[in-house]
């Protein structure tokens, strides 16, 4: 006789997994990587040496992130037929489909399936690491009818990607806060994305397989495309004046307010505040942007209207206002986020591998049975 498993809509709150990666308490409004405080390392570390704490387990020590570091540069340049390939792209397309098809590609040329070689595992990921980068870089340059800039060696790792996606070195300020930035969404446990990587890798299939999926699954709006949405919101309601009629109008109609709400928070999300104390930063030494009043009116409003619910911003609120701000097209946000996040698809790759077993699960049944075949003459 066949067990009956409660059905839950997103598999919401049922365990896909055990993982010693990250840990969120969405009422307290905690996140930690490896067991330290998200603040912490956002104010103490650097995205690579989070990258490698997420990874390996640890926090390296000077030689071993020197070398970390070494290697990821060492590898930043990506193959001419790579680049041929991302120019018969279309200019139309979205920078997200370019990234899933171009990540896909590496595996062409470094996928081996050594999967039980250590040596092959860092390999991946210090490839991975440093080059999905420059081909979020590349294709931007690319579709504007431009050949891509060649990485610098002598930039780290946040002020190297800035420095190719705009054609010029980048405000030591700006670098250090876009560093931050991929930091906070490195590693969020097991939402969609990663969910899609870990699935994918329990097949034993290439790392590159393993981050195209994921890529795939982070563009929707629902995921990683959001901060997107926020910045069309702000701009469509375009004045402070109308962010409490457009916030009624939403609940009247029960539609989804961009940048708010959390599955798992239920309080604001504390990368939403590290992120909005950044984007303060680069409006005090850059100058203001008009949507930043907007977006502390709908905090507010929200707040007053929907708190009750637990609905907070999120780490999509705040996080376009960062971007938009460093003159980054709004198109390049989510593909940003993939950039920070293949550290925790790699981070759950490989506690997949440690333990692997293929992810199976079953279904509710809701179809006909028994049902005859009907001739086509008589439909």
């Amino acid at each position: 006789m066949t067990a009956i498993c409660e059905y839950k809509p997103g598999l919401e709150n049922i365990p896909a997994a055990q993982s010693s990666i990250s840990y969120v308490d969405g009422q307290k409004g905690i996140l930690e990587y490896r067991g330290i405080n998200i603040e912490e390392l956002a104010e103490k570390s650097t995205f690579i040496e989070t990258t490698y704490l997420l990874i390996w387990g640890f926090l390296p020590t000077k030689e071993e992130l020197q070398a970390f570091e070494h290697d990821i540069c060492y590898h930043r340049r990506i193959k001419y037929r790579i680049r041929d390939m991302m120019k018969c792209f279309p200019e139309t397309g979205h920078p997200m489909d370019a990234l899933q098809a171009s990540a896909a590609a590496l595996g062409l040329f470094y996928s081996r399936r050594a999967l039980p070689d250590p040596g092959y595992i860092r390999q991946a990921v210090v490839r991975l690491m440093a080059k999905i980068p420059t081909m979020v870089a590349a294709f931007q340059l690319m579709r504007k009818g431009n050949d891509p800039i060649q990485p610098r060696d002598d930039l780290d790792y946040s002020a190297n990607f800035l420095y190719m996606l705009n054609e010029r070195e980048p405000d030591p300020l700006a670098a250090r806060i876009f560093d931050i930035c991929l930091t906070l969404h490195a590693e969020h446990t097991m939402n969609a994305s990663t969910f899609s990587a870990r699935v994918t890798a329990s097949t034993l299939t290439d790392p590159y397989a393993v981050v195209a999926s994921a890529v795939g699954t982070l563009a929707g709006p629902l995921h990683g495309g959001a901060n997107e949405e926020v910045i069309e919101m702000l701009e469509q309601i375009g004045s402070v004046q109308n962010v409490r009629p457009y916030i009624e109008n939403c609940i009247e109609r029960k539609s989804k307010i961009m940048g708010f709400g959390h599955r798992v928070y239920k309080v604001k999300d504390p990368r939403a505040t590290i992120l909005q104390k950044l984007a303060e930063q680069l409006f005090e030494k850059f100058g203001d942007d008009k949507y930043y009043a907007i977006a502390l009116e709908l905090e507010r409003v929200v707040e007053e209207k929907l708190s009750h619910k637990g609905i907070y911003p999120n780490v999509d609120f705040y996080s376009g206002l960062v971007y938009r701000k460093m003159g980054i097209p709004t198109d390049l946000f989510t593909p940003i986020f993939a950039i920070a996040r293949v550290a925790g698809w790699l981070a759950h790759w490989n506690e997949q591998l440690a333990e692997n077993r293929i992810f199976r699960p079953s279904q509710i049944y809701t179809g006909d049975r028994g049902m005859p075949y009907v001739p086509i003459e008589k439909r």
